[in-house]
C-alpha cells in the first residue's frame, strides 16, 4: 500500500506543526505546562509502540485509533507549549524538536507498517523523547516546586509505560535493537522507582491513594505480561496482553497525573 492509502485508511489527517498554532487552547500554569511537556514523552512511545502493534496485526483497529489520536495530541500539545514557552531557552528546545518530529512523523506516516521503517522509527522516537524529556525538566526546574516535581514524575510514569510496551513490540516484531533486553530492564526498574516515589509523597490526597493502588495493581497484571518475551508458545497473545495492559496502566496514570496537577 502506497503512503496516500496508508493514510487515507488510518484516518491520520495531522497537519504541520505551524498550521495549528491559530487553534490552540492555552496554557494556563506552570504545572500544565509540565504535565503536557510530559505526555510528549509518553507519545513519542506511544507513536511507537501503535505503529509496531500495526505491523505485527495486534489490536488492529484499536492500535490505528491510537496512533492517530497521539500523533494529532503531540501537534496540538507541542504548539501549547511553544506558546507559553516561560524561557527563551525552553522556546529554543521546542523549535529544535520541530526537525526531530517532522522526521519521525514522516516515517510513521510514509508507508504501511513495514520492518525497514519500524527500524528506523526505533531510532527517531529516541531522538524526540530525549527533547520532550529535557523540555519538561526544563519547566519543573523552572517551577522550583515540590508539587511540579510530582507532576513530572508521575506524568513520566506515562512515557515508561508506553516505552517497556514498545520493546516487547519491537523484540516480537523482530526490529528490537541488540540491548533491548537492557533497555527493558531499565525502563521497568525506573517505573519501580517512580511508584516507589509517588507513593510516598507526603501531598499525596485520599483520591491519589487510592489511584496509585490501582496503578499498583494493574503494574502487577503488565509486569507479568512483560515478562512473557521470551515465551514463543502463545506469542501472539501475549503481544496482545502487553498492548491492553500499557493502555490500561497509561490511562490511570494520566488521572494521577492530572491530580497532582490539580493540587497546585
Amino acid at each position: 500500500m502506497n503512503r496516500r492509502g496508508f493514510i487515507v485508511k488510518t484516518g491520520l489527517m495531522a497537519g504541520n506543526l505551524g498550521l495549528l498554532s491559530y487553534a490552540i487552547a492555552q496554557v494556563i500554569n506552570l504545572n500544565e505546562a509540565i504535565n503536557k511537556s510530559g505526555r510528549q514523552r509518553m507519545l513519542s512511545q506511544r507513536m511507537a509502540k501503535a505503529y509496531l502493534q500495526l505491523g505485527l496485526g495486534i489490536e488492529v483497529e484499536q492500535s490505528r485509533k491510537i496512533l492517530e489520536s497521539s500523533l494529532n495530541s503531540f501537534e496540538r500539545q507541542h504548539a501549547e507549549l511553544k506558546n507559553f514557552a516561560p524561557t527563551q531557552d525552553n522556546k529554543q528546545l521546542l523549535s529544535e524538536m520541530e526537525k526531530n518530529w517532522q522526521q519521525y512523523k514522516k516515517v510513521l506516516l510514509d508507508k504501511q507498517p513495514n520492518q525497514q521503517d519500524a527500524r528506523a522509527i526505533m531510532v527517531l522516537n529516541e531522538d524526540v523523547l530525549s527533547i520532550a524529556h529535557k523540555a519538561t525538566m526544563q519547566l519543573e526546574a523552572y517551577s522550583g516546586t515540590s508539587m511540579g516535581q510530582l507532576v513530572n514524575v508521575s506524568g513520566r510514569q506515562r512515557m515508561l509505560s508506553q516505552r517497556m510496551a514498545k520493546f516487547y513490540q519491537a523484540q516480537q516484531w523482530g526490529v528490537a535493537p541488540p540491548d533491548v533486553m537492557a533497555k527493558l530492564d531499565a525502563a521497568r526498574k525506573d517505573f519501580v522507582a517512580g511508584m516507589t516515589t509517588l507513593q510516598g509523597a507526603p501531598a499525596n490526597t485520599a483520591r491519589i491513594r487510592e489511584e496509585l493502588a490501582l496503578a499498583q495493581q494493574q503494574w502487577l497484571f503488565f509486569d507479568d505480561a512483560l515478562g512473557k518475551i521470551a515465551d514463543t508458545r502463545n506469542a501472539r497473545q501475549y503481544a496482545i496482553n502487553v498492548a491492553t495492559t500499557s493502555e490500561r496502566i497509561l490511562s490511570t496514570m494520566d488521572g494521577i497525573t492530572s491530580l497532582y496537577q490539580q493540587l497546585a
